[in-house]
């Protein structure tokens, strides 16, 4: 008889193996979104479960980017609109919207709704970006890639611990 083993064992163990193992010398792949027109890239092993947008429960008083709580089998997840966050116009919630809980490996119950998942890239497909600056300690730097279209790069760690992230409440 197989051993049965639930959908977020086989998705974090999927997601080790593709981000390589510590002792090999490939490189983690990275998962490639859309926040608006923006293309964003998060190291693999950084980034968390995607899945279609689940309802939303608005939180009244938040801020316009704070979209609200969603329930993930079981569990309460703040969603943030990340292009809105941005300075961008917010998702329209549709068939492309994707929900990438990002918190959830950290430790935090935290998901950015962002307008598109394009899929996993490998970053021998990109070039740094030299010229690149970004002041948000969250954005660790920029990519190119071969339609010479620029990445930024997101510390998904370094954005849930960013105060202005973790200021939801609205303004005062």
């Amino acid at each position: 008889m197989a051993k049965r083993i639930s959908l977020r064992e086989f998705q974090q163990d999927l997601s080790s193996r593709l981000a390589g193992t510590k002792n090999s010398n490939a490189k983690p792949a990275l998962l490639a979104v859309l926040a608006g027109p923006e293309g964003w890239l998060l190291d693999l092993a950084d980034s968390g479960e995607i899945m279609a947008l689940p309802s939303v429960a608005p939180v009244p008083l938040a801020r316009e980017w704070f979209r609200g709580l969603a329930n993930v089998r079981g569990n309460l997840f703040s969603v943030v609109d990340f292009p809105s966050f941005l300075g961008l116009a917010p998702v329209v919630a549709g068939s492309e919207a994707r929900l990438l809980l990002v918190g959830a490996k950290h430790g935090v119950n935290t998901a950015l709704l962002v307008s598109r998942a394009i899929g996993l890239r490998n970053p021998d497909d990109f070039e740094t970006d030299r010229r690149f600056r970004d002041d948000r300690p969250w954005v660790v730097g920029g990519l190119r890639d071969s339609q010479d279209r620029l990445w930024k790069r997101l510390s998904a760690r370094a954005l849930l611990a960013d105060p202005r992230f973790l200021d939801a409440g609205g303004v005062r």
